[in-house]
C-alpha cells in the first residue's frame, strides 16, 4: 500500500493499539475520505466521524454485503447521514451497506472474581443482539418480533418491519438475514406484516 493512502485514511479508521487495518478496511476508510473531500453534501458531516472496522459478508446468490463497524457514541451521527452516505458507498462498492455499532459483551459474573460494579444490561449478549437487530434494520422501524420454535428445537426469529418502508427496503431483506446470522449465529427472517 502506498504511504499516501495510509496517511489520508489514518484518521478515518481507529483500531485498538497494536491492531493494523487490513486492505479491505483501508479501502472503506479511503472511500470515506474521498466522500469527505469530494463535492458531496457529506463533507462537513463526515469530518469528525471514523470507523473501527469493516467486513465483507457473503449473502444469498453469491452477493456480498459491506458491514461498517462504528463506535457506539458516533452511531447516531452516522445514522443521521445514512440516507445520503449508504447510497454513495453502495455505488462505490457495488454491494449493500449496513452500519453497525461496535459493542462489547461483558462476561457473566463468576464467583471469586470481584467486580467493581454490576454488569450493565447494555453489555449482556441479549441486549447486544437486540441492538445489532435495530442497527441492521435502520432506518426502518421494527414493529414486531416473534420467536418460532421448531419441533427439532431450533429457534427462528421473525422480525416485522414497518410496511411504510417496504418499497425502499424489500430488496435488502435477504442481506439483513445473512448479516444477522453471520454476526449473531441466530436465524432471523425479516418480513412485512400483512
Amino acid at each position: 500500500q502506498p504511504p499516501a493512502i495510509m496517511l489520508s485514511t489514518k484518521g478515518k479508521i481507529v483500531k485498538p493499539k497494536g491492531v493494523v487495518a487490513d486492505a479491505f478496511e483501508t479501502s472503506v476508510a479511503q472511500a470515506l475520505v474521498d466522500l469527505e473531500h469530494g463535492p458531496s453534501d457529506l463533507a462537513a458531516d463526515l469530518k469528525n466521524l471514523h470507523i473501527t472496522g469493516a467486513k465483507e459478508i457473503p449473502t444469498v446468490g453469491g452477493q456480498k454485503a459491506l458491514v461498517m463497524f462504528v463506535p457506539v457514541p458516533l452511531l447516531k451521527l452516522f445514522q443521521k447521514i445514512s440516507t445520503q452516505l449508504i447510497p454513495e458507498l453502495e455505488k462505490k462498492f457495488g454491494h449493500h451497506v449496513v452500519i453497525i455499532g461496535q459493542r462489547r459483551c461483558l462476561a457473566l459474573p463468576v464467583r471469586g472474581r470481584k467486580l467493581k460494579q454490576p454488569r450493565p444490561r447494555s453489555r449482556t449478549l441479549t441486549a447486544i443482539h437486540e441492538a445489532i437487530l435495530d442497527d441492521i434494520a435502520h432506518p426502518v422501524e421494527i414493529v414486531g418480533k416473534r420467536i418460532r420454535i421448531h419441533l427439532d428445537g431450533k429457534k427462528q426469529y421473525k422480525i416485522h418491519l414497518d410496511p411504510k418502508e417496504k418499497a425502499n427496503v424489500e430488496h435488502k431483506l435477504d442481506t439483513f438475514r445473512s448479516i444477522y446470522r453471520t454476526l449473531t449465529g441466530k436465524d432471523a427472517v425479516f418480513e412485512f406484516p400483512q
